[in-house]
């Protein structure tokens, strides 16, 4: 438990030291650019509270574009102004490029932490799974029928038989030309070779286009 102890406040030290180094010079970055009394300390503030806000966001919402644009800048901001007060810049002579951008960070500050804050996450909208169908309900089971008593029948009276009618007379059969009967005799001699079965009544009859009572008679006579 003391070893971790020991190191957490390891580090929270080395934090301090940094950010206390990185507040000076941009406070002294600031001062030479022309920002004096309080301007020149609220600039490290702004540098720091866009870079925490912004690695905050991405903590806490994940991967993100805009958070990772404003962290770029105040990260910028920051090593620049410890790498220009680090000798390799005149702090008595500072260029006019440089004194636009000092000048110009505030309204760049203010613009990026309203994103950070105010801005919906540019993340994916997670898909919604498919609605399943309801399933079906069971059928109900079918009601029970339950047959009726069986009666039996009464018997029906019997009918006295009928007495049979006169016998209708018999139709004398039509006379047959001999022509015709030879042209049937033709039709059935082809219908057997074709199909090898004797030609019938009916397919004699469709043949020739006679009456039935005609065609009997001439089945008969070629039979």
């Amino acid at each position: 438990m003391a070893r971790t102890a020991l190191r957490v406040d390891a580090v929270l030290v080395q934090a301090v030291i940094a950010g206390a180094l990185s507040f000076a010079h941009l406070h002294d970055l600031a001062a030479a650019a022309g920002q004096d009394g309080w301007k020149a300390w609220a600039y490290p503030v702004s540098v720091d509270l866009l870079l925490v806000a912004s690695w905050r966001r991405l903590r806490s919402d994940g991967p993100s574009r805009l958070a990772w644009w404003w962290f770029l800048i105040a990260l910028v901001a920051s090593l620049g102004a410890n790498v220009a007060t680090a000798g390799l810049l005149n702090l008595q002579q500072v260029p006019a490029w440089l004194r636009i951008l000092v000048a110009a960070w505030p309204a760049l500050a203010f613009m990026g932490g309203t994103l950070l804050a105010h801005s919906a996450t540019d993340h994916p909208a997670p898909e919604t799974p498919a609605t399943t169908p309801n399933p079906e309900p069971a059928a109900s089971p079918a009601p029970e029928v339950i047959p009726a008593a069986v009666t039996e029948p009464e018997e029906a009276p019997a009918l006295p038989a009928a007495e049979p009618g006169p016998a209708a007379p018999a139709v004398p059969a039509p006379p047959v030309p001999a022509a015709l009967v030879d042209h049937a005799r033709k039709v059935a001699d082809d219908h057997q070779a074709r199909t090898g079965s004797p030609i019938d009544t009916e397919t004699l009859r469709a043949r020739l286009g006679v009456p039935p009572q005609l065609a009997d008679a001439i089945a008969a006579q070629i039979a």
